[in-house]
């Protein structure tokens, strides 16, 4: 069950993107909108299979939109919630509220040539639209030998949020480590 769910979802877009991203770097132009899920990007429990190609959609996002940086290509993910044949009956009556047809704007928005982000994911619920994004805590440093110990001891300290950064690529965490280090 895990290959299948990862064919259809992470695979999928992969290999549907593959042919469309030559052509888009031909012409120095393009926009891709993968979907990802809140059951990737937050987890929910009996969905591992789902949640990891769900994950790896962001991870393919954020990717591409570092690859497509220099050609005008913005790449981007939706986590949607709506009302499907799957979700009806475990939304009750609030799935009235989540029409799928909710989604399409924020879609729109995010395929469109004005839209100015790229290697960003928006949930979008019922005409409710937020950004999720990946985030870094200060943490906690000792240049030299870490220890077990100093790990449990500074623990609290290391999953602070106060004064987090979003880091927009790995050179981000870079700076942000020589900076600890230094």
């Amino acid at each position: 069950m895990v290959d299948a769910v990862i064919d259809v979802h992470l695979r999928g877009a992969f290999h549907v993107t593959q042919p469309a991203w030559v052509h888009m770097r031909e012409h120095s132009y393009g926009r891709i909108v993968n979907t990802s899920s809140n059951s990737g990007i937050l987890g929910n429990f009996g969905q591992s299979n789902y949640g990891a190609a769900k994950m790896g959609l962001v991870g393919l996002t954020r990717v591409l939109a570092a690859e497509g940086a220099k050609r005008n290509i913005k790449v981007n993910a939706v986590a949607p919630v709506a009302r499907t044949r799957m979700t009806e009956d475990l939304l009750g009556p609030f799935a009235e509220k989540l029409d799928p047809g909710q989604v399409s704007p924020v879609v729109a928005w995010l395929a469109h040539s004005d839209c100015p982000v790229s290697g960003e994911i928006f949930t979008t619920a019922g005409g409710r639209v937020a950004r999720f994004f990946l985030g870094m805590t200060e943490g906690w440093a000792h240049p030299g030998q870490l220890t077990l110990e100093e790990v449990r001891d500074h623990f609290d300290e290391i999953r602070d949020p106060e004064g987090y950064t979003i880091p927009s690529g790995p050179a981000d965490e870079l700076t942000a480590l020589v900076s600890a280090l230094s």
